[in-house]
């Protein structure tokens, strides 16, 4: 898997996870799916952090989207 396929899809996994979490502590319930969701979204994110050859700035996490984007897009 590319490392920039592997950084967006931890980020947008983990940034919906987040409304689950909050929303299953609200209601009272276990959030085990959210909680499985954010485990997957971390994998994700050390994969990519580990395999990027020099790693991942905070200014190169546009830059992925980006090029995910266009790559999936066009």
């Amino acid at each position: 898997m590319d490392t920039d396929l592997a950084l967006v899809v931890g980020v947008v996994v983990g940034a919906f996870a987040l409304p689950s979490i909050v929303s299953a502590m609200i209601d009272g319930r276990s959030p085990r799916v959210a909680m499985v969701t954010i485990v997957i979204s971390g994998v994700s994110l050390v994969y990519a952090l580990k395999t990027q050859p020099g790693g991942y700035e905070l200014g190169d996490v546009p830059r992925a989207f980006a090029a995910v984007m266009g790559r999936y897009i066009h």
